[in-house]
C-alpha cells in the first residue's frame, strides 16, 4: 500500500511561484493555497487574480488572501490545518514567526539567487543588472530574517550575454519546480539536511521607477546589463532632444574602447543607434517613444532628426 503524500499549504503569487506549485501538488496533499489579493491591472483597473490563484483554483484547492497575516488568529487557523510543511514561493511578504512555526517542520523557500547571493525582493532583476556570470535557485529553511535560512540544495544556471529578467524568470521557473519535486521529498524523508549559507550576503532591493535611468558614463556592459535587467519592469530609459526613450534592447558592440563623450550618438547603423558610453560601444536595437509603439531604434533618428553627435542624457 502506496504511503500517503504528506500535508502541505503553498504561500506564492506570481507566474514563477504557479509553476512550482504544479510540482509541490505533485508530491504533498495541497490543503490551501495562500496569494496575494487581487491587484488592478490594465487600462481598465479591473481586478486581477494573481498566476497562483488561478493555478490553484484550477487544481481545486482552496485559496486565501489576506491583508493582513500578523494576526494570531490566522497563524492559529492555518496551524489547525495540521500540516508537515508549507512551501514558500516568491509570496511578497515577510512571515511572522507564529506563521513560520504552523506546520509541523516549518516553512520552506525556493528563492532565485545563489544564496547569500541576492537575498531579498529582486534577486533575478539585480544578478543581471550586476553581470552576473551565473544564477540559480536555492531550496532553504525558512527563519525570521530576510532569506537567512540553512540551505537545503540549490540548482545553478548561467546567465546569457543577452538574457532580459523577463527571459531569466521564465527559465528559473521550472528549475524551481524540478528542484522541488526532486529534493523536498528527500528533505521531508531526512535524506537531505539544511546547512548555514556561507559567503558575503549582497541585498537585492525593491526595483524602482528611478533605477531606469541609463548612466552613459558607465561602461558599455553595465549599460548592456542595466538595460535587459530592468526589462520588461521598470525598463531603461534615456532621453534625447527633449524627448524620453525608452530602451528594450541593447548589444554591445565594443567593451573597451573609446568612442567620444558619453552618450553620444557615433553612428545610426542597421542594428539601431550605436551610443558612446564611459567605456566602449552600445547600440540600442529596440526603443519607444512616448505615446508610439516599441519597434526597431534606427528610424528613431529620423523622427528625432539627430545628427552624429547628438547627445543622450
Amino acid at each position: 500500500m502506496s504511503q500517503p503524500k504528506p500535508r502541505a499549504m503553498f504561500f506564492g503569487t506570481p507566474e514563477i511561484a504557479a509553476t512550482c506549485l504544479d510540482a509541490v501538488a505533485s508530491i504533498c496533499e495541497v490543503v490551501r493555497v495562500v496569494a496575494q489579493p487581487d491587484r488592478p491591472s490594465g487600462r481598465g483597473n479591473e481586478l486581477r487574480a494573481p498566476a497562483v490563484k488561478v493555478r490553484a483554483l484550477e487544481l481545486g484547492i482552496p485559496v486565501e488572501q489576506p491583508t493582513k497575516i500578523k494576526p494570531p488568529e490566522v497563524a492559529a487557523a492555518w496551524k489547525a490545518l495540521e500540516v508537515e510543511v508549507a512551501v514558500v514561493v516568491a509570496y511578497g511578504r515577510i512571515l511572522p514567526k507564529a506563521v513560520l512555526e504552523a506546520p509541523r517542520r516549518g516553512c520552506v523557500n525556493v528563492h532565485a539567487s545563489l544564496l547569500p547571493r541576492w537575498r531579498g525582493a529582486a534577486p533575478i532583476q539585480w544578478s543581471i543588472v550586476s553581470g552576473d556570470a551565473e544564477t540559480g535557485v536555492c531550496l532553504m529553511e525558512m527563519d525570521e530574517g530576510l532569506d537567512t535560512g540553512p540551505e537545503i540544495s540549490r540548482r545553478t544556471t548561467p546567465i546569457e550575454e543577452n538574457e532580459t529578467s523577463g527571459e531569466l524568470f521564465a527559465r528559473l521557473a521550472p528549475l524551481g519546480a524540478q528542484l522541488l519535486r526532486e529534493d523536498l521529498p528527500r528533505w521531508l524523508a531526512g535524506e537531505l539536511v539544511a546547512k548555514p549559507q556561507s559567503g558575503e550576503a549582497t541585498y537585492a532591493r525593491m526595483l524602482e521607477k528611478s533605477d531606469a535611468r541609463i548612466d552613459w558614463s558607465a561602461s558599455s556592459k553595465a549599460v548592456h546589463d542595466r538595460a535587459r535587467g530592468l526589462h520588461p519592469w521598470p525598463g531603461a530609459e534615456t532621453s534625447v532632444n527633449g524627448q524620453r526613450v525608452k530602451v528594450h534592447a541593447t548589444r554591445v558592440i565594443d567593451h573597451e574602447g573609446s568612442h567620444g563623450a558619453p552618450g553620444s550618438l557615433v553612428r545610426v547603423s542597421e542594428q539601431g543607434l550605436e551610443i558612446a558610453c564611459g567605456r566602449g560601444l552600445v547600440v540600442i536595437t529596440e526603443a519607444q517613444l512616448d505615446g508610439k509603439k516599441r519597434g526597431p531604434a534606427a528610424p528613431l533618428a529620423n523622427g528625432l532628426r539627430l545628427a552624429t553627435g547628438a547627445t543622450f542624457g
